[in-house]
């Protein structure tokens, strides 16, 4: 059985840092794809950031120069580094893998 387990989530104040994390196990194939979507309270959930397993990402527009993606292939986890966080960060933020998986999500929020 697959399982994302994520964390780094919390309360922090505009321009603040965090760093997410989301380690996978139970995965029976090859990791291709490992991305972090978020939802914001009333809107449709979206991609943040994604990594492919050679190394390769992409990111939302909104937070591109400002989040970084990572993984650790050996380890099957994905991280995400936060930074000059904004109050329109606020969302819940999934891990996916090899777009069929999710996580649970963790809640990101900005506020001063």
């Amino acid at each position: 059985q697959v399982q994302l387990v994520e964390s780094g989530g919390g309360l922090v104040q505009p321009g603040g840092s965090l760093r997410l994390s989301c380690a996978a196990s139970g995965i029976m194939t090859r990791i291709y794809t490992m991305g972090w979507y978020r939802q914001a309270p009333g809107k449709q959930r979206e991609l943040a950031a994604r990594i492919t397993n050679g190394g390769n990402t992409n990111y939302a527009e909104s937070v591109k120069g400002r989040f970084t993606i990572s993984m650790n292939n050996a380890k099957n986890t994905v991280y995400l580094q936060m930074n000059s966080l904004k109050p329109e960060d606020t969302a819940v933020y999934y891990c996916n893998v090899n777009s069929i998986s999710w996580g649970q999500g963790t809640q990101v929020t900005v506020s001063s």
